[in-house]
């Protein structure tokens, strides 16, 4: 486990992966678990093995295809993330987040970021869309935060603002883009917890108390590091599973109840953030 990334490890991954894609991608994208389906949708695709590029870390989770895709989505060159690793199957955070420093080496100025998540919130349901407009950090706030560590001054401020975490004029599109197809949008907070073992229903009423509306395990370290770095953040998360409140309840959750909602609401998804990328290439340009 490497704790700490350093700016020539980033490179020389940056390298790798500008050497082997046609394009210079201005839009990143990171893909839960059963969210593999929106990579279909890239037109042009060049495909990139996780363990093909320096010191990336490699995705293991079913669910999580490990490779990077690079091309036109919405009319927007692209790199979009199949799958992502974990801090519970055993990397570090600076290393989990390593293709997000690849991708502002790169140049990348918006990140998409989408995750399964547990509902908290009584009126959430399994295959519910839900926009981040907030996060809760748990595992930051007991000092595990990606930016531990030397600062790296060329990446981002040793002291980044958090305040704005998710971008108002990126939720604004998707909004915008919900109402215009009629898919129901729910917005929320969402937690971070370590995993891989899901909450008890204690945790998962503690959560609600705290304000959480949804749970899941990824997601934070990415926009921590993504917005270090100056970039635009925009994420969704995919209702998996309505977690589970009550010791009474014979149900339990399972990761494979996970990935069939994926499955089943992923192309949806899909959908909504192609077309936040047309509305945001059309304004840019």
């Amino acid at each position: 486990m490497v704790d700490r990334i350093t700016r020539s490890m980033v490179a020389e991954a940056a390298d790798y992966v500008r050497a082997h894609i046609g394009i210079n991608p201005t839009i990143g994208l990171i893909l839960g678990s059963g969210l593999n389906a929106l990579a279909e949708d890239v037109s042009e695709p060049e495909v990139i093995p996780y363990q093909k590029i320096p010191h990336f870390p490699q995705a293991t989770v079913a669910g999580h295809k490990g490779r990077l895709v690079a091309g036109q989505l919405g009319g927007a060159p692209v790199l979009l993330m199949q799958g992502r690793a974990h801090y519970y199957e055993g990397y570090s955070l600076a290393e989990i987040t390593l293709p997000v420093r690849v991708m502002q080496v790169l140049g990348i100025k918006v990140l998409l970021v989408t995750n399964a998540a547990g509902g908290l919130r009584p009126d959430l349901r399994a295959g519910d869309l839900m926009a981040i407009v907030d996060h809760l950090n748990l595992m930051g706030l007991a000092g595990h935060n990606p930016l531990r560590g030397p600062n790296e001054e060329t990446f981002g401020p040793r002291f980044p603002d958090m305040s704005h975490a998710y971008d108002a004029e990126l939720l604004a599109l998707l909004r915008a883009e919900a109402q215009e197809r009629n898919i129901p949008l729910q917005e929320g907070v969402y937690a971070m917890v370590a995993g891989p073992s899901f909450e008890t229903p204690a945790e998962v009423r503690f959560l609600r108390a705290i304000g959480a509306d949804a749970v899941g395990m990824s997601t934070v370290p990415e926009v921590i590091v993504a917005r270090h770095g100056g970039m635009r953040v925009l994420g969704v998360s995919l209702i998996s599973n309505v977690a589970i409140a009550s010791t009474a309840t014979a149900q339990e959750t399972t990761h494979e109840e996970v990935l069939r909602a994926g499955h089943k609401a992923g192309p949806l998804l899909g959908t909504l953030l192609a077309g936040v990328i047309r509305r945001l290439n059309t304004r840019q340009g």
